[in-house]
């Protein structure tokens, strides 16, 4: 409705044009915030904290860019307010505050009861209670014998 409204007060050339120029700008800043949240959430890791910020704001910088991937002036308006750091950086703390483990615990109940959480067919219901703490130290990656380099010869 508002790409009608617009077409009509400025015709519907310029509007078309307008409509690709915010496509082009907003995948641009998509790029940009894209990797910025990357790169903070491997620093997150790699300084050993837990990266729920970082989460979060990647998954409004999805959000973010599939609005703007949407034609319209107001999904691409919500779009790029999801993709400014400050924005973005305020919702984050918003949803991260309401979100609690209790409602994170809800919502995995919720799914188990309906079958398709996980812990089904393990015979847990993962509401016990009990943390497991454990450390990783280090990660190896196992070499499939079907990989490169493995020493066979392909025939």
């Amino acid at each position: 409705m508002v790409i009608l409204q617009v077409g009509q007060t400025i015709g519907p050339w310029w509007t078309v044009a307008l409509l690709v120029l915010f496509s082009i700008v907003g995948a641009a800043l998509l790029r940009h915030e894209g990797r910025r949240t990357w790169r903070a959430f491997r620093e997150a890791l790699e300084g050993g904290r837990w990266p729920g910020d970082e989460v979060t704001q990647g998954a409004l910088v999805i959000v973010g860019g599939t609005l703007l991937l949407t034609p319209g002036f107001f999904t691409d308006g919500v779009g790029f307010l999801l993709l400014i750091p400050f924005t973005r950086a305020g919702l984050s703390r918003l949803i991260r505050a309401r979100v609690t483990p209790q409602s994170v615990k809800f919502f995995g109940a919720a799914r188990r009861a309906s079958g398709s959480g996980p812990g089904r067919d393990a015979g847990t219901s993962g509401d016990t209670g009990d943390v497991l703490d454990v450390e990783v130290l280090e990660i190896e990656r196992e070499r499939r014998t079907d990989e490169p380099g493995d020493g066979r010869t392909e025939g």
